[in-house]
């Protein structure tokens, strides 16, 4: 049937004028059109931060969207990297919108919404929209809750497979790193020993197993290992003993390395105290080598101060003295406690306080720094020297060594709460900076050499300065950040959340601490243990030492 003319016309024109009339709701309607997206309940932003990384997005469209384009059209990707694979599930005008993995902690991404995007009735998106997304960090629990004693027996328990699952085959002493092969570290074996009387206290291993481990160490020392006046090197070559230079000039003796030994070996000797073969033997070698250590002829010819190194091949040339404020207290104090080769007080006095001169006495963040350089230095500092030596009490005219090292640690922890650089994830329970690796090598990380970097043994190693603080953070490293720190033998030596990086080894030199420390924190064995020779008792006397007995 035709139409005249006419009519036509006026179709055509009442049509214009109802569409004329329409609301400008009614025309936007008419389009396909994103209405709002929701993450974490903040609604339309362009940008969203702190996000969380189990990430779930919701989009609301103005028409049911047709899900046979949502995989093509919705895309995520890591800033500037990789597409991220996404779930979709559609309920009505809403589509929301999932990673099939966690996402990555503190890291950028951007949510792409493409035209090619269509609604069910056949309309496309009018324009590419782009949200950009930060994460925060992963904060859920990636292992079961624990009670804190069971949570500080389980780090003392697989820290120790450091030393006993890893220790050398044929001579047991530790492993410098995980990565070392057959080189030894000297003080690091110290270290070791100490933790494998925790072991034996704690019955991760038996009492004889332990002393068997002491003994095979000591024997090596004493019948194959190369000395040095009596001192031995800072590194070891496991298998055969002999001295693996650490630095060119550095080939021989290491009289710190030398120390932090003994510290271990007369700790042992003071625990193996039975009349069982191994026991008595062992203490015996312990003996015989220690009284060997000619400290005083560390003072190279005579001079009020003890040097560090010795070769022989370049004798004195590293010329480098043993003076405060350092890890190196316990040098001193087992130089002084010799039965065979002793030092004078002013060896002490002029070589180590240097007159006086290794007084701080400052203020940071509202603590008072009896000793050392700015900010307290890294944190091993107050560790090392104190696996055995009780700073409870200890005091002589240069300071109270408690209030040292409890001021060093609260310092060290302020400056990861108040975060004066900036890095992510530092907070009141992620913190510690101390010498360990880093993403740029290793260094003796402190506030005034912050690069970053978080390394476990520092805030863990300190629980007996810092109970609440060093907990929140073993509870933080573990269950928090534990698919990521938590191996085989604890924590891995180091972390940096800025730069996305952790480290790949462990260091004898770091984890020996974190086992002895909580021990002293919950019991006070190896203070104990270390506090009742008599020969170091008499060597703290004559350095002028003030003790809590």
């Amino acid at each position: 049937m035709k139409y005249p003319l006419c009519i036509l016309i006026l179709t055509t024109y009442i049509g214009f004028l109802w569409s004329c009339g329409k609301s400008d709701e009614e025309s936007i309607s008419a389009t396909f059109q994103i209405e709002g997206i929701e993450i974490e309940g903040e609604y339309n932003a362009s940008s969203y931060t702190g996000v969380d990384p189990h990430l779930s997005v919701k989009l609301t469209f103005s028409e049911q969207v047709d899900e046979g384009t949502l995989q093509n059209n919705i895309r995520l990707r890591v800033l500037n990297g990789d597409r991220v694979d996404l779930s979709y599930r559609v309920d009505g005008l809403s589509a929301t919108i999932k990673p099939t993995e966690v996402l990555a902690s503190y890291t950028s991404f951007r949510l792409i919404v493409g035209k090619g995007l269509k609604s069910v009735t056949g309309k496309y998106l009018s324009e590419e929209n782009v949200y950009v997304l930060s994460t925060a960090l992963d904060s859920t629990d990636k292992y079961p809750r624990i009670s804190d004693e069971e949570l500080l027996t389980l780090v003392q328990k697989q820290t120790f497979r450091y030393f006993w699952d890893f220790g050398h085959p044929v001579s047991g002493m530790a492993r410098e790193r995980s990565s070392s092969g057959d080189v030894v570290t000297t003080g690091g074996t110290g270290f070791g020993i100490m933790a494998m009387i925790v072991a034996a206290e704690r019955r991760f291993v038996s009492r004889q197993e332990a002393a068997e481990r002491v003994l095979k160490i000591t024997r090596f020392l004493k019948e194959r290992c190369t000395s040095y006046h009596g001192a031995f090197a800072h590194w070891i070559n496991g298998s055969t003993g002999e001295t693996k230079p650490f630095s060119t000039k550095d080939d021989g003796a290491d009289l710190v390395e030398t120390s932090f030994l003994f510290q271990g070996l007369l700790t042992a000797r003071e625990y193996f105290d039975g009349e069982d073969t191994n026991e008595a033997e062992l203490r015996r070698l312990i003996t015989e080598l220690w009284e060997a250590v000619e400290w005083n002829w560390f003072r190279q010819n005579g001079q009020n101060t003890l040097y560090w190194h010795w070769s022989p091949v370049y004798g004195w040339e590293m010329n480098m003295k043993i003076s405060g404020w350092n890890e190196s207290l316990i040098t001193y104090v087992l130089a002084a406690a010799s039965p065979t080769h002793s030092i004078p007080k002013e060896v002490y006095d002029n070589g180590w306080a240097r007159n006086g001169a290794m007084r701080n006495d400052g203020t940071y963040y509202g603590y008072k720094l009896p000793l050392g350089p700015s900010y307290g230095g890294p944190m091993f500092f107050a560790h090392y020297s104190f696996l055995g030596l009780n700073p409870n009490g200890l005091k002589d005219a240069y300071a109270d060594y408690g209030e040292q090292n409890v001021n060093h640690a609260r310092i060290n922890y302020e400056h990861s709460r108040r975060n004066p650089g900036g890095y992510l994830g530092y907070s009141d329970v992620c913190w510690g900076l101390t010498a360990s690796d880093g993403n740029n090598g290793y260094s003796a990380h402190s506030p005034s050499n912050d690069k970053g970097v978080i390394a476990p043994t520092a805030a863990l190693s300190s629980m007996p300065y810092t109970p609440e603080e060093s907990m929140a953070a073993l509870r933080f490293f573990y269950y928090t950040l534990g698919d990521k720190l938590w191996k085989e033998y604890g924590f891995i030596d180091a972390f940096n959340l800025t730069e996305k990086w952790y480290a790949s080894d462990f260091l004898a030199i770091d984890q020996g601490p974190i086992i002895v420390m909580i021990e002293n924190y919950r019991t006070g064995l190896l203070w104990n243990l270390l506090g009742r020779s008599t020969e170091i008792q008499a060597g703290l006397k004559k350095l002028g030492f003030e003790t809590r007995n």
